[in-house]
């Protein structure tokens, strides 16, 4: 049953995918329509974290704010199936990547890097950077949550193929980089970092747009253990259906920084890239449910009952 979801699923967006984007953004704006003004999907929790995250902007410009982001988010639905019928020469005309010299010489050592990405723009197309990662080893690799629905994840795993790449399910993060290593294979792996981590996940808060926000910190523990290179990856959206990435240094001695300042240094660089355009980044996710003294109460019932 699941095999003739997936197949159905696949003819389904397939038939999208061959469409030129022009006929995609018709699509797009029609279900912007239906998700925002019909459906309402998510509107609530969105005006909630826009509200909270900029107390100084007028009623006016959070609307304007809420309708871009739905704008958006139905662009990155459609461009996200475009990525099973789109040209190699396409893709790079409408992602483009900057300061990929860092890149260029920090592979030439050997060493890994472990990349910070955000949910801002459109994720899914950063994978085309390993066209780009000509004279270098690297194997380009991406964390992913794996789906409950098997046809749907089987599905995103395909498109999340589509340059060659690999994923890693969250749970197998730690041991498969470190077979990659054992295996002598350079690999830059990328981080979707800037959601809410589960309950025992949570080691670190920092004030991020204006709250308390819990950050996931194992990027920071991996690269203290491997001594990878972590850089952050800064994208932009210059106009509908075109981005532009920048690769970022955050350290090139993780051994060496203090605790945490590897999870500051990204949630600062990550902050500053929503601050530039916040219709961008994904406000329907529930980053702020969590308090703090509810987690850490939460935390000690967990470690009294494992006991």
């Amino acid at each position: 049953m699941d095999k003739i979801q997936y197949y159905i699923l696949y003819a389904y967006m397939w038939l999208h995918a061959i469409l030129p984007f022009r006929v995609l953004y018709v699509f797009s704006d029609i279900l912007y329509y239906v998700v925002y003004h019909l459906v309402g999907y998510r509107v609530k929790v969105v005006r909630r974290n826009l509200a909270a995250s900029f107390p100084d902007k007028s009623a006016d410009e959070l609307k304007r704010i809420e309708k871009d982001f739905y704008h958006n988010l139905c662009d990155y639905y459609f461009e996200t199936i475009k990525l099973l019928h789109v040209s190699d020469k396409e893709i790079s005309k409408r992602m483009k990547f900057h300061n990929l010299e860092l890149v260029q010489e920090l592979s030439k050592d050997g060493n890994s890097v472990l990349m910070y990405l955000g949910h801002y723009g459109n994720w899914e197309w950063i994978p085309s950077l390993m066209m780009h990662l000509g004279g270098t080893n690297f194997q380009l690799g991406q964390i992913y949550r794996p789906l409950k629905n098997k046809a749907f994840d089987r599905l995103f795993l395909k498109i999340r193929s589509r340059f060659n790449t690999f994923s890693i399910a969250k749970d197998d993060t730690f041991r498969a980089i470190i077979r990659k290593r054992r295996d002598g294979i350079q690999t830059m792996i990328g981080f979707m970092a800037d959601q809410t981590p589960s309950v025992m996940n949570i080691h670190y808060w920092t004030t991020f747009l204006n709250q308390e926000t819990p950050f996931f910190n194992g990027v920071e523990r991996i690269a203290k253990q491997t001594g990878f290179y972590v850089c952050y990856l800064d994208v932009q959206k210059v106009k509908r259906g075109y981005y532009e990435a920048t690769v970022r240094l955050i350290s090139d001695n993780p051994k060496e920084e203090p605790e945490f300042a590897i999870t500051e240094k990204y949630a600062r660089a990550m902050e500053k890239t929503i601050l530039r355009n916040p219709a961008y980044w994904l406000w329907s996710h529930k980053r702020w449910k969590r308090k703090r003294e509810d987690v850490e109460r939460q935390q000690q019932e967990i470690k009294h009952r494992d006991k």
